[in-house]
């Protein structure tokens, strides 16, 4: 046990309160963080397994009605060109990541919610479903969803084309420093009752915090991790915060790279120990901040990797922050390289699957004893 932080006993971590949370994000001795990150690994060879799933990222427009202070792809930035691939460009983006053994796909873009948008995405879902099936997915890849706000009739809509998991990050749980991140027609009840529509239509759902941004305090990290208990929330992403500098926020002053990546780590570990059963995502800017970020992730209770492979022309204009990796990781040596360092940590990937999050079904099997 750590030295100057006491990891409460794993049969107790899903009742802590903010305060013992934030106790977490805050050791500062080596020591403490390697004990740290051995819970976090336990806790998830206990409620999720030894697998690590990939999602192949497809980020296929970059277009966004949205101007969010922190973001490079906002509406105002007029220094990006914008583009949005052809449904046959993401059709061969998905076959590719199926034929390679993923299990799944995350259709990312900008915010739109205009009519022919929504219809495009809803024909791409059903199509990806379709034309992915196989005798080792017989239901097609799983699909997850970032396409920010939208109305629930819309939300519905991709549902019943078949996407099943659904990503819309909330950001931050505090009310304050969701109005210091967005202009004012962005408001944090709507992100929240999305949150729950989605839910209520059947979708699993993944949010997610940006952690060392502006203003952000440790009480603030601690509460966005309850924030997702009461959720009930299936998917957690920790995003460090990386300035981009066609953002407004990049005039403030962070803490550094290191510190932002150790914070992350943090966070991550917290997430499991207090969630224990969810998917955590090890996100591309965990990778930007330092080499091997994925395998840090993993280490302190992660058990998704992000994984992109797109033209390296869409890839440089997809700038939602600065410093986006530009590995080629379309190479089959990348996936290879990856998957070893994967099990050198005493993890394997898991192919050919969903990778659904054991909380759904824990959750499910209550449903059905209630009901």
């Amino acid at each position: 046990m750590c030295t100057s932080v006491q990891i409460p006993q794993v049969q107790s971590t899903s009742t802590l309160l903010p305060g013992q949370i934030q106790s977490l994000l805050q050791p500062i001795a080596r020591d403490d963080i390697d004990a740290l990150s051995r819970e976090a690994q336990w806790e998830t060879l206990l409620h999720c397994g030894r697998k690590v799933f990939f999602r192949g990222i497809i980020e296929f427009s970059n277009v966004c009605t949205c101007d969010c202070y922190y973001c490079g792809l906002r509406r105002s930035n007029r220094g990006v060109g914008r583009y949005q691939l052809a449904k046959g460009e993401i059709l061969r983006q998905a076959r590719w990541f199926a034929d390679r053994g993923f299990g799944s796909v995350v259709l990312q873009s900008g915010q739109r919610r205009d009519p022919r948008f929504v219809g495009f995405l809803t024909d791409v879902v059903r199509s990806v479903k379709r034309e992915t099936r196989s005798a080792m997915l017989p239901e097609g890849l799983g699909i997850t969803l970032s396409v920010g706000e939208q109305s629930p009739e819309d939300y519905g809509r991709f549902f019943d084309a078949g996407a099943h998991r659904y990503l819309l990050n909330i950001e931050t749980s505090s009310p304050r420093l969701f109005r210091r991140w967005h202009p004012e027609n962005q408001a944090y009840d709507s992100r929240r009752r999305c949150l729950e529509y989605l839910r209520s239509i059947g979708f699993q759902v993944g949010t997610g915090v940006m952690i060392g941004a502006p203003w952000q305090t440790a009480a603030d990290l601690a509460a966005d991790v309850a924030f997702f208990k009461d959720m009930d929330v299936d998917m957690i992403g920790m995003v460090p915060y990386i300035p981009h500098p066609a953002a407004p926020l990049a005039a403030v002053v962070v803490d550094t790279a290191a510190v932002r990546q150790r914070r992350a780590l943090l966070a991550i570990a917290a997430v499991r120990l207090v969630l224990q059963d969810v998917n955590i995502a090890v996100t591309t800017a965990l990778q930007a901040l330092a080499p091997m970020g994925r395998e840090k992730g993993i280490s302190f209770g992660a058990n998704i990797i992000m994984h992109q492979a797109m033209a390296s022309g869409c890839r440089k204009r997809h700038t939602l922050y600065n410093a986006k990796p530009r590995d080629d990781e379309s190479n089959p040596d990348f996936q290879k390289a990856l998957e070893s360092r994967i099990r050198r940590l005493g993890r394997m990937v898991g192919r050919h699957e969903w990778g659904d999050p054991p909380h759904v079904f824990h959750r499910q099997a209550l449903l059905r004893q209630s009901a």
